[in-house]
């Protein structure tokens, strides 16, 4: 019986480095491995950076009905970046010539009164009675609170309309500040309307101020609402049936036909009880499935005769002007208020007020006049 002698690595045998090399191991074969793909896809073609594009390119491509050039449009009108801001504000003043030849439709109701759905029907009617018109819905998606994140989930639920080739959809997030996003979705109306789109539909987030932000940039106030909620009556408030020119009772299919009769009922006998609006056309009541796509053709017809009665009394160009005005203001408003808040010093200045507010050694009303006047000095020094 034979015998190996094993060789231990030590000082004096360092080329023995593992004990497999040794030779009572000599039947041993060690694989190499697999050889390790390269890190990078040798099929994958390095992205190229996309060019900056002037706000020329940017008009150039908006004429020529281009939606990749209007989806980064929008981009940049959203974006906050100071440079991208100025960039956008020259594209929208070379739009200005080609928008405002668009019918603009604002469509608010109660969370789960099936607006997007709506949308997507009423688009999708609209597109296939003329092949000529092109459709831009921009939906205002709300943002949660705490993460800002937003679900943009409109398009899931507009399937028609986002597929179709004339139809775009742009969901903007609100992030908590309305004013700024009513002020961007106003922008990109113009932008729309530049590319060729003369049908505008607007979808709010259906909560607290939204409606008076919409109904500023619109033609026409589409309330949704929908019959065996609860009380009838709680979607009779003032303000919003003051606002609206049409109101639709969605869901009015199958066994909630008759209760959505009753409340379109109601809803007309509570319109007569109101003074005749500035359009001098009365809202009108209807009801429709947008589920099951009944009496779509009624609520069209009803928007159609609006248009002409405004067209014929001078309405139409008459809130177009009031609207212009109205978002002159606005945007001064928001330009002092932004020059506010970023200046370094008034950061400062709030933080100290704030502290003392907090801890009671002055009074809100004080620690904001002693802050106003600060700000107001300092403007007059630069003059």
């Amino acid at each position: 019986m034979s015998t190996t002698k094993i060789i231990k690595h030590t000082d004096e045998n360092p080329q023995v480095e593992h004990p497999e090399n040794e030779a009572c191991y000599s039947g041993l074969q060690v694989n190499a491995g697999i050889e390790q793909p390269p890190v990078i896809n040798p099929y994958l073609k390095h992205r190229k950076h996309r060019p900056q594009l002037t706000a020329a390119d940017y008009v150039e491509g908006l004429r020529k009905g281009d939606t990749t050039i209007l989806g980064q449009a929008v981009t940049l009108v959203e974006s906050l970046l100071p440079e991208k801001q100025a960039v956008a504000q020259e594209v929208i003043e070379k739009c200005l010539p080609y928008a405002g030849k668009s019918r603009r439709i604002g469509i608010t109701g109660v969370p789960g009164a099936g607006k997007s759905t709506s949308i997507d029907v009423f688009g999708t009617y609209l597109l296939d009675r003329n092949p000529a018109d092109k459709l831009a819905v921009l939906a205002i998606d709300p943002s949660s609170e705490r993460s800002k994140g937003s679900i943009l989930g409109d398009k899931t639920r507009m399937e028609k309309l986002s597929i179709h080739p004339r139809a775009f959809i742009r969901p903007s997030p609100s992030a908590g500040s309305l004013g700024g996003v009513a002020r961007k979705t106003r922008e990109t109306i113009v932008l729309c309307e530049a590319a060729g789109y003369n049908h505008i539909f607007v979808e709010t987030v259906g909560v607290g101020q939204s409606e008076t932000a919409v109904h500023s940039m619109v033609d026409f106030f589409l309330l949704i609402q929908i019959a065996g909620a609860g009380d009838e009556l709680q979607g009779i408030k003032r303000g919003i049936m003051e606002m609206a020119d049409a109101i639709a009772i969605n869901k009015a299919d199958g066994d909630n036909v008759d209760r959505a009769k009753i409340q379109a009922a109601e809803f007309q006998n509570a319109l007569h009880l109101y003074p005749l609006p500035p359009s001098g056309v009365e809202p009108k009541v209807t009801t429709y499935s947008g589920y099951y796509n009944l009496n779509i053709d009624t609520l069209w017809h009803i928007i159609d005769d609006y248009f002409q009665a405004v067209d014929r009394n001078g309405y139409f160009q008459e809130r177009r002007r009031q609207q212009e005005k109205y978002w002159m203001y606005e945007t001064i408003n928001e330009q002092l208020k932004s020059n506010f808040y970023n200046d370094p010093e008034i950061d400062d200045l709030l933080r100290i007020k704030q502290r003392m507010v907090l801890d009671n050694k002055q009074s809100s009303f004080v620690a904001a006049g002693d802050i106003l006047k600060f700000y107001f000095d300092k403007l007059k020094k630069t003059d």
